[in-house]
């Protein structure tokens, strides 16, 4: 008898512990009090290349399949989904400056008490480490039609405000403040060629350490 009870035990949280896999976030605080609802239908897609060239928005669709009314929350009104460890942040409620990301969701890290995530590069400064250099020197409708096309795929960091909700691009200055302490680390970044993601998320990842 006890070893049913134990095992029935053990099977309760093994069912428990699935559920906590999938949370979803309404809004800011919820995120930061990690206080969100648990759900157990998410199916997370990577969008293609051709989707987000055709579409725009950002690299991960998110969706309860099966249930539409979920689906809809997710797509528009959900803040952030938490799905096992990954944190997917909804880009229609991210705000750059006065640049807004589109649709769907960008893959977030948490680091150093701080949240990132990679998205389109917005804004000239943004834009400036990932643009084409052939394109800037045809100039012109035809350069900035070339440099539009090849910034749907290209993908930088920025910091979410974790007081006002907005965003904050995360390139060699910005670094160089939260990584301070680690002079042998900043000098490093000074000497990298671009400030794409690839490029700066492992010197974000330090701030875990």
């Amino acid at each position: 008898m006890r070893r049913f009870i134990s095992i029935a035990i053990i099977l309760s949280l093994s069912v428990a512990y699935s559920f906590a896999q999938q949370v979803l976030f309404s809004n800011l605080k919820n995120l930061l009090d990690i206080q969100g609802d648990t759900v157990t239908t998410l199916h997370v897609e990577r969008r293609s290349k051709n989707q987000i060239y055709l579409m725009g928005g950002a690299d991960f669709k998110i969706e309860a399949r099966g249930n539409d009314g979920l689906s809809k929350y997710i797509k528009r009104r959900c803040y952030a989904i938490q799905v096992d460890s990954v944190l997917y942040l909804n880009c229609r409620k991210m705000r750059y400056k006065k640049y807004r990301f589109g649709a769907w969701y960008a893959q977030a890290l948490r680091a150093g008490g701080r949240v990132f995530y990679k998205a389109q590069p917005l804004g000239q400064v943004a834009t400036s480490t990932v643009v084409d250099e052939e394109a800037t020197k045809l100039g012109g409708e035809v350069g900035n039609a070339i440099n539009a096309s090849g910034m749907v795929t290209q993908r930088v960091y920025y910091e979410l405000d974790l007081k006002t909700g907005y965003s904050v691009f995360v390139g060699k200055e910005r670094l160089s403040e939260l990584l301070k302490d680690k002079p042998e680390w900043v000098a490093k970044l000074q000497n990298e060629p671009t400030e794409e993601a690839s490029i700066i998320e492992p010197y974000i990842l330090l701030l875990r350490k």
